[in-house]
């Protein structure tokens, strides 16, 4: 039999004063605020932070303790002696989280219905009541096989577990975010323990290989540019942009013009432009431009298809043969000479492209075949194929700053699986993408001094528009205000930990509907690795303590010596 909140042993005080966020709180004894044990449990009623709950007519309420204070008149009374001896009758002010209806006291819905009356008992909230909430939290009628993650404790009672479904964590996306040190690490790895516990997949994109640790028989581990490279036909031509960072007068349009040239030689496999070919180069000085316009156009959406899919070892190359003239002086229907003042303006170019395919050949498998073994792309399908496998870690700590790789990568890595999504491959089996450190990937543009390109904007495609698929975007961040609005709004979970920044909190405020000014207080005096848990399928803030994660990252901060 379930438990009644009711009971007068947990009894504390009535309700003196209602108002629509808040009630105040009357104690009939200070004595009832003194810390007690109840069926084997510790009870505090005089708290900031505890739960309380609040009998009404038809429904019960669950409150949480904000501030104790006493009248005027007794505290003109205060010493030490009086303290000893008196009997003092303190106040409260609690906010209301939510309603109950008591024939159905299991349903949990947002908003209140009504609100309790002046005189309503007031009791101390027991963790076996309060717990039932948490698993019911984003729940359905029909949903009662969902699988669960045992996450943390309250930090008002460490013997309270807080056990939230999974789908009520990932369903609408996850944003874990807090300062340096305040234990976001530990808690996407409890994240990702849950995940592998429940036997579901998710995939860790690991930016400085703290996670390396956490490998086991279910465990894939790889780090790019060591174990894996992530194929560069992969890539889009607004990454290679990226890369190499092209002038918008003349660079740009030599670099598209090198682009389709090499995707038509690779095309052209019944000879048709035989006499343009030369070594696997498309030449066009001197040649007809008729044959080229046709074969461009009669395999315009091969051409076009977005992607690097050609020899991009000869691009340097390439680029130099783009560097004619429109047409021969005598000729018009024939492309011109080699037109040297395009060669000079190129050279910085051709010698960007020279430097990327030297220089990260172990990163984009330039000197290799797509979908080998080793092919980052081929692991993932291998990964969500694999039933015996649960997460896949996949490590940028070989991978360096130059260029920003890190963003093209990780941005085509989340473009791979948008498009497996929009297939619907995740839709009977959910997958969870975590980004940690998203800052650094997230928000980014593709643009030079004389050129603007487009956002790496696939993570903001994914929190838009991936919910419906079955893939879902948990990211982690010191600084919520470098992450897009867009994608920020529409995290339907968040994780809290220690903030102080002001605009950190803003951010928060404007992407979190409940987290409120009240909850907004308690950020900059969280401890280490508590949290405020929140969301819309939580229909109350939580202040949590995560649970030590089996696994620990390796986070923590390098100590001085004496030498």
């Amino acid at each position: 039999m379930r438990p009644t909140p009711f009971d007068h042993n947990y009894f504390i005080g009535y309700v003196s004063q209602v108002n629509p966020q808040f009630v105040r709180i009357h104690f009939p004894s200070s004595v009832l605020l003194n810390k007690f044990i109840f069926s084997g449990e510790e009870f505090n009623g005089g708290l900031v932070g505890n739960f309380i709950v609040i009998e009404g007519d038809n429904f019960g309420f669950i409150g949480k303790l904000l501030e104790l204070s006493l009248p005027e008149k007794e505290r003109l009374d205060l010493n030490e002696k009086a303290f000893q001896l008196a009997d003092f009758h303190p106040t409260a002010k609690a906010e209301v989280l939510l309603s109950f209806n008591y024939f159905d006291p299991l349903s949990v819905s947002k908003g209140l219905d009504c609100y309790p009356n002046i005189g309503a008992k007031v009791f101390v909230c027991s963790s076996s009541f309060i717990q039932d909430y948490f698993k019911r939290f984003g729940l359905k009628e029909d949903e009662d096989s969902t699988p669960y993650i045992k996450l943390a404790t309250l930090t008002s009672n460490i013997g309270t577990e807080v056990t939230v479904s999974q789908q009520a964590i990932f369903g609408r996306h996850c944003a874990v975010v807090g300062t340096t040190g305040g234990g976001k690490s530990w808690t996407v790895a409890k994240l990702i323990e849950g995940i592998k516990n429940n036997n579901n997949k998710a995939i860790l994109i690991d930016p400085t290989g703290e996670y390396e640790n956490i490998v086991d028989s279910s465990v894939v581990s790889v780090a790019l540019a060591q174990d894996v490279y992530f194929h560069y036909s992969k890539l889009k031509n607004e990454d290679l942009f990226f890369l190499l960072q092209p002038a918008g007068r003349v660079q740009l349009p030599k670099l598209m013009e090198a682009v389709r040239s090499l995707k038509m030689v690779s095309l052209d496999q019944n000879g048709e432009l035989l006499d343009y070919i030369d070594n696997g180069y498309l030449v066009k000085q001197g040649r007809l431009k008729r044959p080229i316009e046709k074969f461009y156009y009669n395999n315009f959406k091969k051409i076009e298809t977005g992607f690097l899919d050609f020899d991009i070892k000869k691009l340097p190359q390439q680029i130099t043969y783009e560097c004619v003239f429109d047409t021969d002086r005598v000729d018009t229907g024939r492309f011109g000479p080699r037109n040297e003042a395009d060669v000079s303006n190129c050279v910085s170019l051709i010698s960007r492209a020279n430097n990327l395919l030297n220089t990260f050949n172990s990163i984009f498998g330039f000197d290799e075949k797509a979908d080998q073994d080793n092919d980052l792309t081929k692991v993932i399908d291998t990964f969500i194929n694999n039933e015996s496998q649960f997460i896949l870690r996949i490590g940028f700590e070989k991978v360096g700053f130059e260029y920003q790789t890190r963003e093209i990568i990780a941005n085509s890595i989340a473009n791979y699986l948008l498009t497996k999504a929009r297939q619907g491959e995740f839709k009977l089996n959910p997958i969870v993408l975590f980004v940690d450190e998203a800052h650094q990937f997230l928000n980014r543009k593709i643009h030079d001094e004389n050129f603007q390109f487009t956002h790496l904007n696939a993570f903001d495609q994914i929190a838009k528009e991936c919910r419906k698929y079955g893939l879902f975007l948990c990211i982690a961040t010191q600084m919520p205000r470098d992450i897009p609005i867009g994608t920020l709004s529409q995290m339907g979970t968040f994780i809290v930990h220690r903030l102080i920044n002001q605009y950190d909190k803003e951010a928060i405020v404007n992407a979190c509907s409940a987290a409120n000014n009240s909850i907004l207080s308690f950020l900059p005096v969280l401890g280490e690795g508590e949290a405020i848990l929140a969301g819309i399928d939580f229909p109350m803030p939580i202040s949590v303590k995560i649970i030590e994660p089996t696994k620990k990252p390796d986070s923590k901060t390098p100590r001085f010596k004496t030498l």
